[in-house]
């Protein structure tokens, strides 16, 4: 994962022209993401501290991905069981990702406050979903903070779920992350 997170700053760092300068390379390597399912007959809840990234200020592209077998906090092991091999599938899909680039034309080396909105590909279950994705963002002298949250619709990514169930996971689940973001260069 590491290594992984090492390729991701190389590579967004090739187009940096101001070496020496302020830092325009920002990452994160234990961002939170928890997502709540709140179907009529049950409630499931799980999260993650796996969450990492990388941010380019200068240019406003990003890159995150989590692995999503690293969610735990489901009502039983049973169910974390059916999420990752029936419903994920994380063999075949091990990470969900967000690559894109942040709307507005704001200078995230200024301190203070900002509501941005990120728009790029969401990657779950192997499926891209071009997304615009609302951010609270709060800028210090070398770190910045994002929480964000927003909705993933099963149908989007093609996740089934067997009629048996379909009263027990929501077809809309509802998405939390928060991450701290260090300057990388």
């Amino acid at each position: 994962m590491i290594k992984r997170l090492q390729i991701i700053l190389w590579l967004v760092s090739l187009g940096i022209s101001s070496l020496g300068q302020s830092p325009t390379v920002f990452s994160t390597r234990n961002g939170k993401a928890y997502f709540l399912s709140d179907a009529p007959l049950e409630m499931i809840s799980a999260s993650s501290r796996s969450l990492i990234g990388v941010m380019n200020i200068e240019d406003r592209r990003f890159s995150f991905s989590i692995p999503v077998s690293t969610f735990e906090g489901f009502n039983s092991a049973l169910q974390q069981t059916h999420f990752n091999e029936d419903y994920l599938e994380t063999d075949l899909y091990p990470q969900a990702t967000f690559k894109g680039k942040i709307i507005e034309e704001v200078d995230l080396g200024i301190p203070g406050q900002y509501r941005i909105r990120a728009k790029g590909k969401l990657d779950i279950h192997g499926l891209d979903n071009d997304r615009i994705i609302r951010c609270d963002v709060s800028v210090e002298p070398g770190i910045i903070r994002v929480k964000a949250k927003f909705t993933v619709f099963l149908d989007d990514h093609d996740i089934k779920i067997p009629s048996i169930v379909n009263q027990k996971i929501a077809e809309e689940i509802q998405v939390e992350i928060e991450f701290e973001m260090q300057a990388s260069n």
